[in-house]
C-alpha cells in the first residue's frame, strides 16, 4: 500500500523554506557577484600581490610564466574571486545564520554567533600566517635548492592552485580551537577526554602536516606545530566555557 501524502501544512512549510533558502542564496551570490565586479579592475594587481611571496623568492631575473593562453585572463579571475569571496564572507555567513536561527533553542543562538565570528577571524589568521611566515619559508627553500642550470619558473595556474590549498590547509589547521570549545560547550566530548587523547592529536597533527604541505620538513612542522599548539589553546579556552545545564523537553521549547 502507497504510504499517505504528508499534510498540507507539512508540505506548505517544506515549500516556504525551499524559497527561503534559494533567496538567501541568491543573496549571497549577488553580493560575491557585486564585490568581482568591483575589484575585477584591481585583478591584476591583486594577483600580483598573491604572487609576491614566490617572486621574492626567484632568483633575480626570473619570472613566472602562464602554459595556458587563457591563464593570464583566467588566473587572475580566480585569484579576483577569491577574493570578492573573502569580502563578502561575513555577508555570506550572515544569510546562513538567519535562515538557520528560527530552528535554534536560545541557548544555541548565543553559541552560534561567537562561533560564526571567532571562525571567520581564526580562517583569516591562518590564512595570513601561510601567507606572511609560511611561503616566504617555503619558496626561499624550493629556489635556493633548485640544481645548477635548473631554473626555477612556476606556471601561474599551478601556482593559484597550490597557494589555495595551502590557504585551505592553514585556514582549516587555525579552526582548532573553535572547534574544541564547540565540543566541549555542546558536550559532545568532556574536557579530561580530549585532554587524554594528547598524544594522539599530536601525531595525527604532523600526519597532517604531511599530507598537506610539501614533502620539506621545513613546511611540515610549521602547519603540524601550529596544530599541536592550537589544539592545546583550545584545552584552555575550554577551561573557561561554560556548560549549559540540561533543559527539559518542555521548557527548551518555552524558550524557543
Amino acid at each position: 500500500m502507497d504510504a499517505a501524502p504528508p499534510p498540507e501544512g507539512e508540505q506548505e512549510t517544506f515549500l516556504s523554506h525551499l524559497i527561503e533558502l534559494r533567496s538567501r542564496l541568491m543573496k549571497s551570490i549577488i553580493a560575491v557577484a557585486i564585490m568581482l565586479v568591483v575589484l575585477f579592475p584591481f585583478a591584476k594587481d591583486i594577483y600580483a600581490l598573491l604572487a609576491r611571496p614566490l617572486l621574492h623568492a626567484l632568483p633575480h631575473g626570473a619570472t613566472m610564466i602562464a602554459t595556458d593562453v587563457t591563464g593570464t585572463f583566467l588566473v587572475p579571475l580566480k585569484v579576483t574571486l577569491m577574493a570578492a569571496f573573502l569580502i563578502a564572507l561575513p555577508f555570506v555567513l550572515w544569510q546562513a545564520w538567519a535562515f538557520v536561527a528560527p530552528g535554534l533553542y536560545q541557548h544555541e543562538k548565543r553559541l552560534a554567533a561567537p562561533v560564526i565570528v571567532s571562525s571567520v577571524v581564526f580562517f583569516m589568521i591562518g590564512m595570513a600566517f601561510a601567507y606572511f611566515f609560511v611561503f616566504p619559508v617555503m619558496f626561499g627553500f624550493f629556489a635556493g635548492y633548485a640544481p645548477a642550470g635548473v631554473q626555477m619558473m612556476t606556471d601561474i595556474d599551478k601556482y593559484f592552485s597550490f597557494v589555495l590549498g595551502m590557504f585551505l590547509a592553514f585556514g582549516l589547521t587555525f579552526e582548532v580551537p573553535v572547534i574544541v570549545i564547540v565540543l566541549v560547550r555542546m558536550r559532545v566530548v568532556s574536557l579530561e577526554k580530549l585532554r587524554s587523547i594528547r598524544s594522539y592529536v599530536i601525531v595525527g597533527a604532523f600526519v597532517v602536516g604531511a599530507i598537506f604541505t610539501p614533502p620539506d620538513v621545513l613546511s611540515q612542522l610549521m602547519l603540524a606545530v601550529p596544530l599541536w599548539l592550537l589544539y592545546e589553546l583550545g584545552l584552555v579556552l575550554a577551561r573557561f566555557v561554560s556548560v549549559p545545564a540540561p533543559v527539559a523537553d518542555g521548557e527548551e521549547a518555552a524558550v524557543k
